[in-house]
């Protein structure tokens, strides 16, 4: 089973904040992959279906970004998921050019509480993260032609 999670802030007054790129990533994954719409789950909003005939399931934490790692609790209790390799998590960065994403299959949490927030609650540091930032339309263009592969 691979996990992708998109982190953001719950509630009308920041559905429109960059700090939500990672709720409009998972909600245009969602969308593309076809999976049935967010259901409530524990401390997330949740998809679920299959890529590739690989399980997946997409959440949006509804804790707010520096308690991410509390809506990670199913994640953490099935043995044979792994962080380094099942794990994509969908963040925004303010230091890359506006309408684009980064792909990084590593490295720290480089100040993102929301991601610290997660290594502390997987108790790894290696989960690979896409940093996105929005643009004024809410357009999205790739920076790299392959980003993670279920």
């Amino acid at each position: 089973m691979r996990a992708v999670v998109g982190l953001g802030n719950p509630g009308p007054e920041y559905a429109a904040t960059r700090h939500n790129a990672g709720f409009w990533l998972a909600d245009a994954l969602v969308a593309r992959w076809g999976f049935p719409p967010f259901r409530r789950g524990e401390r997330a909003r949740v998809s679920a279906g299959e890529v590739d005939g690989i399980a997946v399931r997409v959440l949006k934490p509804t804790t707010y970004m520096n308690a991410s790692g509390a809506a990670l609790a199913s994640l953490r209790a099935d043995p044979a998921f792994q962080p380094a390799t099942d794990l994509l998590v969908l963040v925004d960065e303010f230091r890359i050019p506006a309408g684009t994403f980064r792909l990084r299959a590593e490295g720290s949490a480089g100040g993102h509480n929301g991601l610290k927030s997660i290594e502390a609650a997987l108790q790894s540091p290696n989960t690979s993260s896409r940093r996105s930032r929005p643009n004024s339309t809410s357009r999205w263009r790739r920076s790299s032609r392959s980003w993670w592969t279920p």
